[in-house]
């Protein structure tokens, strides 16, 4: 039996795996700024930077061209072989932005490539220090942290879990997220004491803290929870039971990083300084894949000295192209000044948002940076969420992106059911843009509702 496919479809025949099968999509030919346009010359405003990742915009002749100079210089050299500068001057510029205490970088392709390597090296870190029976990981429910099997074992969105439970590891579990307009316990900030950030030391005392490796977590929930900011004590509190419990602490700033939220790493508006820390998507800017993960120093020492290197390894890691665009767009955002340009425009985004919390079918409007979320429900009062059979977040993504705006669809926010969007256009908007994207997103609620 053949693969359905729509009439359109098949008279492309595309030899494609597609991500798409429902629908025909229109065929992107060239990107500009924050905008893209498709083959038939429709613009759309990139209000997302795709999966939040083009934080710099479309098409920077900049970063281009560093791309295209270190191919014609050095295009690969296997990093068991070689030592190539241009990754060694990636790493010292890291270094010198991420939270103190982190000086070592290893360096990827995707974000689950890296979130897999952090639970590689936070298991052998512990070994390297005699503390065999630490294997275990503790990762929250509603939360985004890969699609590889590791990575996809420590995320927790059920929906994507499902298909694959009996390959998934059971010795990752999972927690309560900072959900305060869902609490799991039923409870109300602040009265509610944080009571889901003591829940890690429930989990940790309940199974056993012998046996804990690393607690694994985003400063700011991401897509799966659409740009959930935690209580600021939420984050410190997790971190302290962490370094009680001797839990390496993994910080997921794979969406939140490298300015996301108007700092460098969401870790600053929290003063953290997690164990490991994991990069991807903006460090790369969409330019190329490039993903990391960032170390202590004494760590990598001891693991060293214990197995002679870490036992990890991929045909491209280290690789010298993908650390150009990477210099390269650490250059644009410092000479720029983009994070103070984030912190403008996230303030201007939030207020322009505003306006649609009095909307009857919107639950909640939260964000920091150029991070925001906005959450649909059927009844605002009581937070019901619609059934996913209606498809309201597909639908509503498909009404904007014929308006002209990109967004991120969020479905599954309320466990299984649950409607949101994610807003995180690249750094660059301007204020004009800024408010046709909103006047834009608002006016198509309207008329969807």
């Amino acid at each position: 039996m053949g693969i359905s496919r729509t009439k359109e479809q098949k008279v492309t025949a595309s030899h494609v795996f597609l991500r798409r099968w429902d629908k025909t999509l229109p065929t992107a030919v060239r990107g500009s700024g924050i905008w893209l346009e498709d083959v038939d010359g429709k613009r759309y405003l990139d209000a997302c930077g795709g999966p939040i990742c083009v934080n710099l915009g479309h098409s920077r002749e900049e970063i281009a061209k560093a791309i295209s100079l270190q191919a014609a210089c050095l295009e690969y050299a296997h990093p068991t072989m070689f030592a190539v500068p241009v990754v060694e001057q990636l790493a010292e510029r890291l270094a010198m932005i991420t939270p103190p205490g982190i000086e070592r970088f290893y360096f990827l392709s995707s974000g689950s490539e890296a979130v897999e390597a952090a639970i590689k090296f936070a298991r052998q870190v512990h070994l390297a220090a005699g503390r065999k029976e630490r294997y275990r990981v503790i990762s929250r429910w509603q939360s985004y942290h890969g699609c590889t099997l590791g990575a996809l074992s420590a995320t927790g969105k059920s929906g994507m879990r499902k298909p694959f439970t009996p390959l998934l590891s059971p010795h990752i579990i999972h927690i309560p997220p900072p959900y305060c307009l869902r609490c799991h316990y039923k409870l109300t900030f602040p009265a509610c004491n944080l009571r889901c950030a003591y829940a890690l030391e429930d989990a940790i005392n309940l199974e056993g803290s012998e046996t804990i490796a690393a607690f694994i977590a985003e400063p700011v929930c991401g897509a799966t929870l659409a740009a959930v900011v935690p209580p600021k004590e939420y984050n410190q509190v997790v971190a302290d039971i962490c370094r009680r419990h001797g839990v390496l602490f993994i910080l997921d700033e794979v969406m939140s990083g490298m300015g996301r939220t108007g700092t460098w790493f969401a870790a600053e508006h929290f003063g953290l300084q997690p164990d490991i820390i994991v990069l991807g998507k903006g460090l790369g800017g969409g330019y190329l894949p490039l993903s990391a993960i960032g170390c202590r120093e004494e760590q990598v020492s001891s693991v060293v000295d214990t197995f002679g290197g870490f036992i990890h390894g991929h045909t491209f890691s280290h690789h010298p192209v993908t650390a150009a665009a990477g210099l390269a767009v650490m250059d644009i955002i410092e000479r720029e000044q983009l994070l103070p340009q984030v912190q403008r425009m996230g303030r201007l985004l939030g207020e322009l948002l505003v306006p649609l919390t009095d909307h009857p079918h919107v639950a909640d409007v939260r964000g920091i940076g150029l991070m925001w979320g906005i959450e649909f429900v059927a009844d605002q009062k009581t937070c019901t969420s619609f059934s996913r059979s209606e498809k309201v977040t597909e639908r509503l993504f498909d009404a904007l992106m014929k308006a002209g705006i990109l967004v991120y669809k969020c479905a599954g926010v309320a466990g299984n059911e649950g409607d949101a969007i994610m807003l995180g256009p690249p750094f660059i908007i301007t204020e004009d843009e800024l408010s046709l994207m909103v006047h834009t997103l608002r006016k198509v609620v309207e008329d969807f509702f």
